[in-house]
């Protein structure tokens, strides 16, 4: 035991200093962001390489169904070998003994990465980046709301009963005494992040009932990645101690703002470590730019992986806090490509499309793949927007059928993610697609049981 966990991260370190490691859970990142896997006695983790899983994980829809993406082969559910990364490992503080998290890489039996698993799609994606000189970095911004415990799916979710006693009030943007109205929430939060030693940037009351913004310092994708992975289930966590949910739905709440994971993007020169886009006398670079214009000429066919479910479309509302077009602006939020304030060393891009509700391995993958293809191409955006960029035309598809049909065209953004990761991904999402064609919405029974 001695041997591996003095290998560990030191936060996981200082959480075991004194105490008995009861428990490792071994997980993966599945297409929709769950964490999937096996727990396991500390004492067989500590004997073990690895473990195995059935490929079938990644054809799974988020209503538990199956897409018939297995291949040629069938759906045999062969197993993939997991082969631990430690330096992901981190306590999971919740739990009612001592418990250690570690992320896993999945595999073939021939050693390869299997190419629809998540965190190896942005491993390319990041690789493709390094094979040409370039270092990315990112930092995502995690929108979710707290809400009341709800038991019943026909009935609305609404905001969750604050320390007042009162339902979380809306249109309360940046206020300190909203935030206060979810302390205790926020305390346990804290307090988990700094048990799995992550650092928050900080936490922002955002514009919805019971919408909150947690910020995370920029860095290497992957690990990024991996911390939105491992922030999702901690936030959940935290609400549910006290009797609340902490969701990730992109529009949970009717007439309220959705919820994004905004993604800023910058690129280093790998040897120099000097910002790209920005040029020695402190201007914009053309690889600014054309980061920039790849955005606007990929992005709508990467939505279905931003926005990956029928919810995620009711998002993109005018005059509603998102965007509904690829228009690029400085220090504008009506964009759906902001470019922020900042140091002439810290010159980023910000994607605002991004729901809070895609998976955040495939989400940054995908982010990162445009700006590439964007890069190679040396494609330069249209002109800025100046003004009120929802008095443009929408140019974000509206409903995922749509998106689906952009994306299986998009062989180019395939070929940077792995066209079989897009062979998957489009099945499994068709899949889900189709299960909900299947269900009648309240809606249609109001209006048109009677009417039509």
């Amino acid at each position: 035991m001695a041997d591996w966990t003095d290998q560990l991260p030191e936060s996981a370190q200082e959480y075991l200093t004194d105490r008995r490691l009861d428990e490792v859970e071994c997980i993966i990142s599945d297409l929709p962001g769950i964490a999937r896997g096996k727990a396991v006695p500390a004492s067989k983790f500590a004997k073990q390489k690895h473990f195995h899983l059935p490929d079938s994980i990644f054809y799974q829809t988020i209503t538990g169904d199956w897409g018939e993406a297995a291949g040629e082969g069938g759906f045999i559910e062969k197993d993939m070998i997991l082969k631990p990364d430690m330096s992901t490992a981190t306590a999971a503080p919740w739990t009612g003994d001592w418990t250690l998290q570690v992320i896993h890489d999945a595999h073939d039996s021939d050693g390869s990465p299997i190419p629809y698993s998540p965190r190896n799609v942005l491993k390319r994606v990041v690789a493709a980046y390094e094979a040409r000189g370039l270092t990315p970095v990112v930092a995502p911004e995690m929108e979710f709301y707290l809400v009341a415990r709800n038991i019943d799916p026909a009935k609305d979710i609404q905001p969750m009963i604050g320390r007042s006693g009162r339902p979380a009030a809306a249109r309360q943007a940046y206020s300190m005494t909203a935030v206060d109205e979810f302390g205790p929430v926020i305390d346990d939060i804290y307090d988990f992040a700094e048990a799995q030693g992550f650092e928050i940037d900080g936490i922002t009351q955002e514009g919805g009932a019971g919408q909150l913004e947690i910020n995370l310092n920029h860095g290497d994708p992957v690990k990024l990645a991996d911390e939105v992975f491992y922030f999702k289930r901690l936030i959940r966590e935290a609400a549910l101690r006290h009797n609340c949910f902490a969701t990730f739905m992109a529009k949970p709440i009717a007439d309220e703002p959705g919820s994004a994971m905004h993604i800023h993007h910058s690129i280093l020169d790998t040897k120099t470590g000097k910002n790209v886009f920005t040029n020695e006398d402190g201007s914009e670079t053309d690889m600014f730019y054309h980061f920039i214009g790849g955005l606007q000429r990929h992005l709508p066919s990467a939505i279905a992986v931003m926005a990956p479910y029928v919810n995620s479309y009711r998002r993109y509302v005018k005059d509603h806090a998102a965007p509904i077009n690829l228009a690029w602006a400085r220090d504008n939020r009506t964009t759906g490509i902001r470019v922020p304030i900042s140091s002439v060393e810290a010159r980023r891009v910000e994607n605002r499309l991004a729901g809070m509700d895609c998976n955040p391995y495939l989400g940054i993958a995908v982010s990162l793949a445009c700006g590439l293809l964007g890069l190679e191409d040396a494609q330069y955006p249209d002109d800025e927007c100046k003004g009120d960029a929802y008095e443009g035309e929408g140019d974000v598809p509206r409903v995922l059928g749509d998106a689906l049909d952009m994306f299986d065209e998009a062989t180019r953004l395939h070929a940077v993610l792995d066209p079989d990761f897009a062979r998957v991904y489009s099945i499994v999402k068709r899949t889900e697609y189709e299960e909900f064609l299947h269900v009648i919405s309240p809606w249609e029974r109001e209006h048109l049981l009677l009417n039509v």
